[in-house]
């Protein structure tokens, strides 16, 4: 049996981010991170422990080492990320904010060697993992990416492992938008669980109300949905069970970018650990959280020993509220 917990795949890219604000035709300096939301959550899942395989492919090139080199100090089992020599590592410019505006992001990853993904990339050894996260950004890069998403998802949910699914669209990356809504939906009924922002999920099913929107797919397949509203938090929805998990109040939003992965991050963690589904909206609510509390797109995930102060912490006081509570009530009932 594999000692792998989780494989991801899709592409990193190089980031170049602006250090002042303004036009990014004006901004003279910048410094460089990785960026790609299937590598945030899988960088975010190394974080807390789990063991998590990367599949992809990076230029022969100085920023295709960057990301390699990146994304294995954090943890990530690279053996199966392959050197292109024919096609370049993907790269994007990015603003700065100080406002908690999104910021400007110009993309150049046409044509990048992770855009030649397909079947032959994957490697048997990999379908051992306990989970699979998928995204909806590698089908938006080829036709052979797609299928390689198509052909992953569908061996490991036929082996039993556990799926999850962020549609994460990117509608420029796409020929069409009906294309875009016709393939993420099939793909989505891949999975056993699916994390839909709220635009998105009214974009692609057409329903207005998260409650319609998470039927939408657990109709399709999904054995539970949890659909993120932002600031509000998110509500869930499974075949017994449906909620909404308050938001975690953020005094000051640094950077949004990687909130959602954050989501992710939290829910798949937590399901892995056998929480309940109302328990992992509450973690993932409060990783997307810290994610917007953190200037970078992965910078804010945290570590085991974080999250586990951060519970920690919840629960006493949690407790010491109870036992307040109580004495109030004891009082009151003795005079």
């Amino acid at each position: 049996m594999s000692d792998l917990d989780i494989l991801s795949f899709g592409e990193t890219m190089a980031m170049l981010v602006a250090e002042q604000t303004g036009d990014l035709a004006k901004v003279e300096h910048f410094h460089r991170r990785i960026a790609g939301a299937d590598s945030n959550v899988a960088i975010g899942l190394s974080r807390l422990g789990f063991n998590v395989a990367w599949l992809s492919r990076v230029g022969a090139d100085s920023l295709g080492r960057f990301v390699v080199e990146t994304l294995a100090s954090e943890g990530l089992d690279c053996s199966h990320v392959a050197v292109d020599s024919a096609h370049p590592t993907g790269f994007q410019f990015k603003s700065r904010t100080d406002d908690g505006s999104d910021p400007q992001v110009e993309y150049f990853r046409r044509g990048s060697a992770a855009s030649h993904l397909s079947v032959q990339s994957i490697n048997s050894t990999l379908l051992g993992a306990r989970h699979l996260h998928a995204t909806g950004i590698p089908p938006a890069l080829s036709a052979s990416a797609r299928e390689m998403s198509f052909e992953l998802m569908t061996r490991m949910r036929h082996a039993g492992r556990s799926v999850s699914f962020d549609p994460n669209l990117r509608p420029s990356l796409w020929a069409s938008e009906q294309e875009m809504i016709r393939e993420i939906n099939r793909l989505a009924a891949l999975a056993h669980w699916v994390f839909p922002g709220l635009s998105e999920g009214r974009l692609l099913t057409g329903f207005e109300d998260p409650a319609d929107i998470a039927a939408f797919y657990l109709d399709q397949g999904a054995e539970a949905v949890a659909i993120k509203l932002g600031p509000q938090g998110a509500y869930y929805r499974t075949q017994l069970d449906q909620g909404v998990v308050a938001g975690v109040p953020v005094a000051n939003v640094v950077d949004t970018v990687g909130a959602g992965d954050g989501f992710a991050v939290g829910m798949i963690s937590a399901l892995l650990e056998h929480q309940s589904f109302a328990e992992a909206v509450q973690r993932a609510n409060w990783i997307g959280s810290r994610a917007v509390q953190s200037r970078g797109d992965m910078e804010g995930l945290p570590t085991r020993s974080e999250l586990i102060a951060e519970f920690e912490a919840a629960d006493r006081e949690q407790a010491h509220s109870y036992i307040g509570s109580a004495l109030v009530t004891g009082a009151t009932a003795n005079t």
